[in-house]
């Protein structure tokens, strides 16, 4: 199988910053950063406990957003008493090293929450899920840090391998390495991109970490609840940090000060020095996602109906519990083919849209897909097998389930933030969104109205309508046309343009410099 070329495209707006993520030039992950997010997933807070709920042995938690944050008890770290004393002790100006704290007995799996907190203690937690509809955000107190190789886990003792890494000889090399270098009275999980790395690149990754743990404990002297103590990666650099390999082709950026910060920080794991040169500074006047055709995938990418290829289309439906979506064929049937036939080609074109979907969207939670009824258990099967291997790529743990006899593929994936929408809808210019527009037979009277305006009132010397070709023809066409009949009486030959992209009782006037000429009532409504 061919690798796949990846490229980052990172616009910069006043608002936010937007990451377009392409594989072979095609949009699989948008991704939107502002200034303002402050409880993003990795972040890091000290917060007070507000009510506890035994009979959902969880506990509601203030971070300082809107809704209280939801603490279950199975998010309960073993080390939650210890770390609990080792919070205690920082902000009331204690010593900050992890030996100085005596280890507290462990979090049973099956205990109750009420046995661990209690209202209006302070805890240190982690967003691991962000505010989604009416839900506050989701946190753990296992805290942890992320780099591009390991995650460094406090109060642990282990080094665990990423189970993605299957021989045992690199599995036993990195375990040996980390061992050696792992910080006292830490835990290291050893990523999927650290196989084959060398024992030097995996200690700078670590040292990074444990210099970003001393930052938050030093945050943490005198802090009071509700206070944010460790900020995760911006979306920028945790992208790079997740996704960044040899199949990276580029990254652009219209932004210097980005451009910049990207470029340091491949510097500050990469030994390579040609591996910042991949961050390229786009300097065009075209707007980046237009240039990249980014812009144009966005808008043919989202919205309720999605059209694939020959006419193959799906429908998605977003609630708060699920997402549904039906395959249609359209009009794509061969005749040639059997029904059989058409059916399993309708559904693995519309499975490989459905996995990139997901990925675009960010959907999570349950997904259930409506397939063409397969009479074949061979075709069924064939198709779960393909869904399975197009989700390869995906980052979010999920699951896949093979179809059941109603024709249903259910999937599970890993819901960490709101759905991403964008409404590509545009407003009618010739109704304003009204749904009403004059009579057909009242807009000859209402351009003629307009242009008894232009020549009379405002003095134009030359007028350009651009106009539907429908709109055109009938303008147009005749022994004595309408505009023959504007030259007789108004001493002046008006110009028509045709317009196959203007809706059909839409016009737009232009001066002599081809300069449109903005009035209250060009497009009748």
């Amino acid at each position: 199988m061919p690798e796949v070329t990846k490229e980052l495209v990172i616009a910069n707006h006043p608002d936010c910053v937007q990451i377009a993520l392409l594989e072979d030039k095609r949009l699989v992950e948008l991704h939107r950063e502002t200034p303002s997010e402050q409880f993003c997933v990795g972040n890091v807070f000290v917060g007070k406990v507000r009510k506890i709920m035994p009979g959902l042995n969880a506990a509601f938690v203030n971070i300082g957003s809107d809704k209280d944050a939801f603490l279950h008890y199975m998010d309960l770290s073993v080390t939650t008493r210890t770390m609990n004393e080792y919070v205690k002790t920082v902000i009331g100006g204690g010593r900050r090293s992890l030996s100085s704290i005596e280890a507290q007995p462990p979090v049973a799996k099956g205990g109750k929450i009420t046995d661990v907190i209690s209202p209006g203690q302070t805890l240190l937690v982690q967003i691991a899920k962000e505010c989604i509809s009416t839900k506050g955000p989701r946190i753990t107190t296992e805290i942890s840090f992320a780099g591009r190789y390991a995650v460094l886990v406090p109060f642990g003792d282990k080094v665990f391998i990423s189970q993605k890494i299957k021989g045992n000889t690199e599995r036993k090399r990195l375990r040996q390495i980390v061992t050696g270098l792992r910080p006292k009275n830490f835990g290291v999980i050893v990523r999927t991109i650290a196989q084959g790395k060398t024992a030097e690149e995996l200690e700078n990754d670590i040292k990074q970490l444990v210099t970003r743990w001393q930052a938050m404990t030093a945050t943490l002297i005198g802090a009071e609840a509700p206070a944010k103590v460790a900020t995760e990666l911006d979306r920028t650099t945790a992208l790079i940090r997740d996704l960044l390999n040899d199949s990276f082709h580029a990254i652009y950026v219209d932004n210097k000060e980005i451009y910049i910060e990207v470029r340091n920080y491949i510097r500050s794991f990469s030994d390579k020095v040609n591996d910042a040169d991949i961050v390229k500074l786009y300097k065009e006047k075209q707007p980046i996602f237009e240039h990249f055709n980014v812009a144009k995938q966005i808008k043919g990418s989202f919205g309720k109906i999605v059209t694939i290829k020959n006419g193959i289309y799906l429908i998605i439906e977003q609630t708060e519990a699920l997402c549904v979506i039906d395959v249609n064929s359209g009009n794509r049937v061969k005749s040639s083919n059997s029904q059989e036939e058409n059916a399993i080609q309708v559904n693995l074109a519309a499975a490989e849209e459905i996995a990139r979907q997901m990925r675009l969207r960010d959907i999570g939670g349950i997904i259930v897909i409506d397939f063409i009824d397969m009479a074949t258990a061979a075709n069924r099967t064939l198709l779960y097998k393909r869904m399975n291997e197009l989700m390869t790529g995906d980052r979010s743990r999920h699951t896949v389930l093979p179809l059941s006899k109603f024709g249903l593929m259910q999937i599970t994936r890993q819901r960490l933030r709101p759905v991403t929408t964008i409404d590509t809808l545009e407003q009618c210019p010739v109704c304003h969104g009204t749904g009403k527009i004059k009579p057909a037979i009242l807009i000859e009277e209402s351009i003629e109205n307009i242009i008894e305006f232009l020549i009379y009132k405002q003095s134009e010397p030359k007028i350009t309508i651009e106009v539907h070709p429908f709109l055109y023809a009938y303008l147009t066409k005749g022994f004595i046309s309408k505009r023959v009949k504007w030259y007789f009486k108004y001493k002046k030959w008006i110009r028509l343009r045709q317009n196959s992209n203007s809706h059909l009782l839409q016009y737009k006037f232009f001066n002599k410099d081809m300069e449109e000429i903005i009035l209250w009532d060009t497009n009748p409504q």
